[in-house]
């Protein structure tokens, strides 16, 4: 029985949100697992209501299960960055997801808007360190509001939280066996402590995965490689400023925020998946927005459980939906509804029995 905490969140989140749990509950009887629901009423409404992000004993309570479900955060009503850092930062950090993966994979080629690149170029994946550098929110104003204003703002990176992130992309690239290659993406010309410590952490830890080919890149230019050359990547291991930048280009390249999926992991304990497009507020309640990056986020949340036939059978109907049903990836351009989209994948999960004879 596997515990899942729900955060519907804002604007289109819960729909794309409803669309993921109807997929749930067709793959969980073709599997036979069982799972149990509860959600968790934070967002933007709640704060315009109560003035409340996020509270201590919610975050306790989160600790209690096996994964949480996120739709989306943002509110057009409140100040950014109060709920991006009250509730999604601040639950990153307690749970201590120090792993933001993003798997970037291309399902159809005529949605690629680079000329001339096929499925198979396009496909890789960035683990991005979640929990330090300059998301740490370390820094401060000195004298501020005058014409002599100083503001800093902190890359704090430990040797712990670095060789951990590493280490996690070298052991993924290796269970990943494509082409075991790891590329550290950094910029290690001008930012001369932080990736001094990353590209000796990375040296290091390489000693012991032999198996594993390694490279390095410039931020600057793994987002023109993004482009040019996607093909040259396999997993792609970051900074949390870093990744959270070249993982919007990764989505595009990949067909667009439709389609893209991420996870917050603790691999030691609770881990949180969740569509990376936001809460689009401008589509709620219009029945259009695409659910498909929702969905591929529930397989990875079903992957991390060690469900991983129903993770496969979940990714290989949005894949047949993908190349075979859809217009277009944009909301309003599907050619279907988003709950359409929800049944069309529902429909397609194949019996256990007939995708692993």
């Amino acid at each position: 029985m596997y515990k899942i905490a729900v955060m519907p969140g804002d604007g289109t989140g819960p729909e794309v949100v409803s669309e993921g749990l109807k997929v749930l509950e067709k793959v969980s009887k073709i599997y036979g697992f069982k799972y149990e629901t509860v959600s968790f009423d934070c967002g933007g409404e709640r704060y315009l209501k109560t003035g409340k992000t996020i509270t201590d004993e919610e975050i306790e309570r989160l600790k209690t299960f096996d994964a949480i479900y996120l739709g989306a955060i943002g509110h057009p009503d409140v100040k950014p960055g109060i709920l991006e850092q009250g509730i999604l930062l601040k639950t990153r950090f307690a749970l201590d997801q120090y792993i933001n993966l993003r798997p970037v994979r291309l399902y159809n080629d005529s949605f690629c808007p680079l000329k001339d690149k096929k499925e198979s170029d396009i496909d890789f994946v960035v683990v991005r360190e979640n929990s330090e550098g300059l998301y740490k929110g370390m820094g401060e104003f000195q004298a501020k509001n005058t014409k002599d204003e100083v503001a800093l703002q902190i890359s704090y990176n430990t040797r712990k939280g670095v060789e951990r992130c590493i280490r996690y992309a070298f052991e993924y690239a290796r269970k990943r066996n494509k082409k075991k290659t790891l590329t550290l993406c950094g910029k290690t010309n001008v930012l001369t402590y932080a990736w001094d410590l990353w590209q000796r952490t990375f040296n290091e830890v390489a000693r012991e995965y032999s198996d594993i080919k390694t490279d390095y890149a410039h931020v600057d230019a793994t987002t023109m490689w993004f482009v040019k050359n996607p093909e040259w990547f396999d997993v792609i291991v970051t900074d949390n400023m870093f990744g959270d930048i070249i993982t919007d280009l990764g989505a595009m390249i990949q067909g667009g925020m439709g389609i893209a999926a991420g996870g917050n992991i603790n691999p030691q304990g609770v881990s949180m998946f969740e569509p990376i497009g936001g809460s689009a507020p401008k589509y709620t309640g219009k029945n259009v927005i695409n659910p498909l990056a929702a969905i591929c986020a529930l397989s990875m949340l079903l992957d991390v459980l060690g469900e991983e036939k129903a993770a496969a059978s979940v990714e290989n109907a949005v894949i047949k939906i993908v190349k075979t049903k859809l217009k277009s990836l944009a909301a309003g351009k599907m050619g279907y509804s988003t709950t359409e989209v929800g049944d069309l994948v529902a429909a397609n999960l194949v019996e256990k029995e007939h995708v692993f004879e």
